[in-house]
């Protein structure tokens, strides 16, 4: 720090129309200063580097310069000026940390994604707890694998897909795992929370998708909303934090796609002037989120050279026998007319070696699975207030009875099967079953079917709405009493309802599959169309 006792002189040259400059060698490293003698004073010099460096003497040595005292205390306390700005500087988080560790700019964007939207759906999470908690924990894991592969690219060229194949195992292992958690828990009460979670968190391989990751993931999170907006009709009077759970998860994906589209609008960016990203290359350290998943295999062995050498001396025979000229008939046999099938008809009548064609295709047999994975034992409980079929196969008198009001009952994976569901109930769930007949009284909210084929559903009561999503061929069986019930269908096909008539019989009515849509000039217009004939 400058003698407050010395005077000290702005530092722009211009003011005091100095010498042409001369750098103190001993300063060079740190930025040179102004040694010349302001012009008209002795007792100065100008400080044009930027410090108001003021000398405590105007002594001058010969040839100009400062006496060595002098120019070794100005040093002295230079440097010591400079250590404690250093100090200061470090003291205060780091000046410039993340240029000095070199993180990439949209690694640090993905950075403020994870500490905002992702914090915020986790901590939510946290307070409802149970299995959205864990299950949070498992989708930060996947954020952290993919942050650390996005580190890896900011350092790396863009790799052989092999090499890729083998940096996106991490993301595929964790998005893997949240997905069975999904599947091991279906009984759980916030099973909608898990299916959402596990339908969009295939959304993390977006890196994978080029060029358009964008719309890749505004897919997945369209997957999502089919259960957040299950959530949002039942807790929305009730409870507010669950609420807030679907805006602060959907936000995630929302904030992804605005990061995709600023950073990595075509596929994931990479480097263009480090080393060629491989299989092994390790990104920093991340904070632990999950089980860190396994090392990389060894790499391939390296291709045989052999091949490449007998087909070198293939195409060296071939040129040399080719070079020889009218000499290369020198080989050839002499055929005599006996030998000639034309002129010798006995030849056409003895057997001779047939040439055969190549074999017909025939597919690959699928290859046998050593350990098939163990099918998973019927069930029929009630749990709370979920009334759980599943897995139940061939059985045709499956009856459920002593329901309530406020019970669910939710049937998956069932196959050629007959459940009969006696009394009021609030709703009923059919997933992913084949060939099942469903009997049911009273229903006072909604009957779903959802990813199922060749289902029967007979209404003995009544039930407000049908919905039918992504299912192929279903027959609704209505009561003279639920003849006002909506049917509501999407992505379904063979799909029949059956009115009674008088005669105790059944008319059926098939649903409309096919849509002519036509702009009116103001907005689009639907219509079903009849297939002719």
């Amino acid at each position: 720090v400058p003698d407050p006792a010395v005077p000290r002189f702005p530092a722009a040259c211009s003011e005091h129309f100095c010498a042409p400059h001369t750098p103190v060698p001993s300063l060079s490293s740190r930025g040179g200063s102004c040694a010349q003698p302001v012009a008209g004073s002795s007792s100065a010099f100008c400080g044009c580097s930027g410090w108001e460096i003021a000398a405590s003497t105007g002594q001058r040595a010969q040839g100009g310069s400062w006496a060595a005292a002098d120019m070794e205390r100005l040093v002295e306390r230079l440097e010591k000026a400079v250590e404690r700005l250093e100090t200061v500087c470090q003291g205060s988080g780091g000046c410039g940390e993340a240029s000095a560790k070199g993180v990439a700019q949209y690694v640090q964007a993905f950075d403020a994604l994870v500490a905002g939207p992702v914090a915020e759906y986790v901590k939510i999470s946290k307070e409802v707890g149970g299995d959205v908690q864990k299950h949070a924990e498992m989708v930060h894991a996947g954020l952290m694998s993919e942050r650390a592969l996005l580190v890896v690219a900011s350092q790396h060229q863009q790799p052989a897909e092999n090499a890729f194949s083998e940096l996106l195992k991490p993301i595929s292992e964790q998005i893997q795992a949240v997905q069975n958690f999904r599947e091991k828990n279906r009984g759980s009460k916030l099973f909608n929370h898990l299916s959402a979670v596990s339908e969009s968190i295939p959304a993390l391989g977006w890196v994978a998708m080029a060029p358009k990751p964008g719309p890749y993931v505004k897919e997945m999170t369209d997957a999502a909303m089919f259960y957040t907006n299950r959530i949002l009709k039942e807790y929305k009077d009730v409870d507010k934090k669950q609420v807030d759970w679907v805006k602060a998860y959907l936000s995630i994906w929302t904030e992804l796609q605005a990061y995709i589209k600023e950073y990595h609008t075509t596929g994931l960016t990479w480097s263009k002037t480090g080393p060629v990203a491989t299989g092994g290359a390790k990104a920093p350290p991340v904070p632990p989120a999950g089980v860190a998943p396994p090392p990389p295999g060894p790499p391939p062995p390296p291709a045989p050279v052999s091949s490449s050498t007998d087909d070198s001396a293939s195409r060296s025979a071939l040129f040399a026998q080719i070079n020889r000229g009218e000499g290369i008939t020198s080989g050839l046999r002499h055929v005599s007319d006996d030998m000639k099938t034309h002129k010798n008809p006995a030849l056409k009548n003895q057997g001779g070696p047939v040439r055969s064609g190549p074999k017909p295709f025939t597919a690959p047999k699928p290859a046998c699975n050593a350990n098939p994975s163990p099918k998973a034992p019927p069930l029929l409980e009630l749990e709370g207030k979920k009334w759980r079929v599943e897995n139940q196969e061939n059985a045709t008198n499956l009856v459920i009875s002593d329901t309530e009001l406020k019970q669910v009952a939710y049937v998956f994976k069932c196959t050629n099967s007959t459940l009969q569901i006696k009394g009021k109930i609030n709703s009923i769930t059919l997933d992913n079953c084949k060939k099942l007949g469903l009997v049911f009284d009273d229903v006072v909210g909604i009957v779903e079917i959802i990813n199922s084929r060749d289902v029967k559903v007979q209404v003995m009561g009544k039930v407000p709405t049908i919905s039918i999503n992504k299912t192929d061929g279903c027959h609704v069986y209505l009561s003279k009493s639920s003849l006002d019930c909506e049917i509501v269908s999407a992505k379904s096909s063979e799909m029949n309802v059956l009115i009674p008539t008088e005669g105790g019989d059944f008319t059926e009515f098939p649903v409309p599959e096919q849509f002519k849509t036509v702009w009116n000039g103001q907005k689009l217009v639907t219509t079903v169309t009849e297939i002719a004939g």
